[in-house]
């Protein structure tokens, strides 16, 4: 079997890149880097200590990327700057400028595992991974929004189509503005083939439509767990299909994920994903999901 390849949202996680936050993130500005309130780096290096054992416990694989202080506070959220096929990753190129040095981060991790490069995003074109979600092995959704535009989408169309993979872009709101972030995977998280968790107020209409038309069962996240959360608590991770990661303190929302018959871990995140934007997912680049 190889290394990598991840053309499903919710298959076995077996090898995935993170990166441990560090210096870059306790000496971030959270003015600059757009830190909420709830910010506090000590603490949310503690966090993503509890998180990362969530992910060992559940048998995956971490190739780690170190904080050296680089500077670059938001690259734990390792899920942004490259997306994986199963035919090679795909560097990408981030909507957001203090991001610009992320991409290269993953390439090197890559280069030095064997991982082939599929292709690069290249200027004016940007996409985040955190807009991109499998519908299926052949089709890829796309979020067109502040993080990715339309010549991003059409480049990752370039590089997928001769493996059979169709790219389908959809708009997203601009919700709370420029500077926040709202990705695709904001508004879904796909928790089994035939399973999703979202917030339906703020999805692209006509990809709602797709959903249903799949036959995939939506979970609707509670609306105020949602607005409390800034979106977080709709940012759950699945280990494996109905096994899910998500950051604690929304009971309503892991009740409605139990009532579907999912697994649901927590942990404690208020100083990391509340504050930082960016949950479970985020912190994680799926390298390999597959069955074994």
């Amino acid at each position: 079997m190889s290394g990598f390849g991840s053309q499903d949202m919710s298959a076995p996680l077996q090898r995935v890149l993170m990166r441990r936050p560090g210096p870059s993130l306790m000496q971030a500005d959270p003015a600059r880097w757009h830190y909420g309130p709830t910010f506090d780096g000590a603490k949310a290096v503690y966090q993503y200590r509890a998180f990362a054992q969530l992910i060992e416990q559940s048998g995956t694989e971490i190739i780690w990327l170190d904080d050296e202080g680089d500077g670059l506070a938001d690259a734990m959220f390792t899920h942004d700057p490259s997306l994986m096929s199963d035919h090679g990753a795909i560097i990408l190129r981030m909507g957001k400028p203090l991001r610009a040095d992320e991409p290269a981060l993953h390439e090197r991790a890559y280069a030095a595992r064997q991982i082939p490069i599929l292709g690069r995003i290249d200027a004016p074109g940007t996409v985040e991974g955190g807009d991109c979600v499998w519908l299926d092995a052949r089709t890829l959704i796309v979020g067109r929004g502040v993080r990715t535009n339309q010549e991003g989408i059409d480049q990752l169309g370039a590089l997928l189509a001769p493996h059979g993979v169709a790219v389908l872009g959809f708009d997203l709101p601009l919700w709370q503005g420029e500077e926040a972030c709202l990705h695709l995977m904001s508004v879904i998280s796909p928790l089994a083939d035939d399973l999703a968790l979202v917030f339906a107020p703020l999805l692209p209409a006509a990809f709602y439509q797709l959903l249903k038309a799949r036959g995939i069962r939506l979970i609707e996240a509670p609306a105020d767990e949602f607005h409390a959360s800034n979106g977080l608590s709709l940012n759950v991770l699945p280990t494996r299909p109905g096994e899910v990661i998500m950051v604690e303190g929304f009971p309503a929302t892991k009740a409605a994920m139990e009532a579907a018959g999912c697994t649901v871990s927590t942990f404690a995140a208020d100083a990391l994903c509340i504050a930082c934007e960016g949950g479970p997912t985020c912190l994680t680049r799926p390298v390999l999901r597959r069955a074994a």
